[in-house]
């Protein structure tokens, strides 16, 4: 059997592959993970194989397949990066018919996302698993091959309501609530990165919900079981908008000051040329123009405050950001008067509008917004 995890989303693909493995090693620690076949504890440990697909001669990896093991278990070959290594990837669409053959696939429990084909490979019971986290080109005949013989996921970023509906799956695990408000605060400060977007829930939950005391974890059955969520106190409250601004720094660090910088500067070439990076990268044009309304309309806050001769410390506590967002914003508000930021702002909310009555597409909105301010 072959399975193929791929795609942009590295974080949910390595939560996959994790899966796999641990029902592999205790198929009694899963249910939803049967797709495999899998049907016994193998105890040995010694037919979970891991591959670096980058160098793998494709001789070494048949040698592997076609050996038996002493303990009657079926191996789990994981391949990762396979995609760089050409001469690995001619040979094994040449060769693979000699050590395995097709036969009909037979309905069984794929656990969740991953899709069969009715062309699925199989052979001697041992499960070949190919993890690819850097970039496929479609027309690659490997992948032609995967997408039709193999048991496959796609893993492509999250956005709109299936992020808000993961982070709150997160923090139901770590027994942790979040008010809505929360949550669009939080995705605006990280947006879709999972790895970021983990450590920034694990650092709000250990804040939120405090360490016990000693006396209190040391004798738990948890606690000896190591369980990380376990060695914390019920919450006492949801997590809400001054968490969030008090522990996560913004992602707008990085992805937005440096093109209201050419903005400022009336470089609409920069401009135009920054955001279109951020859309090349996979970024979303909706969460793009959501963080240019926050940024903007923080501008606007502050640079009414600055005329109204606010010292620092009052901006701070009066608009309730990050420090650092303010730090940056001051200096970005003394590039604009008080009536362009008013105007740009006004031309943010019409291309919002635009999108939600289907007037434009989010990609020309973003263009046109970034042209005519």
């Amino acid at each position: 059997m072959i399975l193929f995890l791929y795609g942009q989303d590295t974080y949910r693909a390595r939560q996959k592959l994790k899966e796999i493995i641990e029902q592999y090693e205790n198929p009694a620690s899963g249910e939803n993970l049967d797709f495999a076949g899998i049907k016994k504890i193998h105890k040995s440990g010694l037919n979970l194989i891991y591959l670096d697909g980058e160098n793998l001669k494709f001789e070494d990896f048949r040698d592997i397949i076609q050996q038996t093991s002493m303990f009657d278990e079926k191996k789990l070959l994981i391949l990762s990066n396979i995609f760089t290594n050409q001469d690995f990837k001619e040979k094994f669409l040449k060769n693979y018919k000699d050590f395995l053959k097709l036969k009909p696939s037979t309905r069984v429990n794929l656990g969740a996302g991953l899709v069969p084909y009715r062309n699925e490979v199989s052979g001697t019971g041992d499960i070949i698993l190919f993890y690819e986290e850097n970039e496929i080109s479609t027309k690659d005949r490997f992948f032609d091959f995967l997408k039709t013989k193999a048991k496959t996921q796609n893993f492509q970023p999250l956005g709109g309501e299936k992020l808000k509906s993961w982070i709150r799956q997160e923090l139901f695990k770590l027994k942790t609530e979040i008010d809505s408000e929360a949550i669009d605060k939080l995705i605006n400060f990280v947006g879709n990165d999972l790895w970021q977007m983990s450590n920034e829930i694990k650092k709000l939950v250990n804040y939120k919900k405090g360490p016990v005391s000693a006396k209190a974890s040391s004798g738990t059955r948890a606690a000896a079981k190591g369980k990380e969520e376990d060695l914390y106190s019920s919450p006492k409250e949801k997590i809400n908008v001054k968490d969030i601004e008090l522990l996560v720094k913004p992602k707008i660090e990085t992805a937005i000051f440096k093109t209201i910088d050419a903005i400022a500067q009336k470089n609409k070439k920069q401009t135009l040329l920054l955001i279109h990076q951020h859309l090349e990268k996979g970024d979303n044009p909706l969460y793009l123009l959501s963080m240019i309304n926050f940024q903007f309309r923080n501008l606007l806050m502050i640079k009414d405050l600055i005329e109204r001769h606010r010292p620092y410390y009052s901006i701070l506590k009066m608009t309730h950001l990050h420090p650092f967002v303010v730090k940056k914003s001051c200096q970005q508000a003394n590039k604009f008067t008080l009536q362009e930021l008013k105007k740009i702002y006004q031309k943010i909310f019409q291309a919002d509008l635009s999108i939600k009555t289907g007037k434009t597409t989010p990609e020309t909105a973003l263009d046109l917004l970034l042209t005519e301010i």
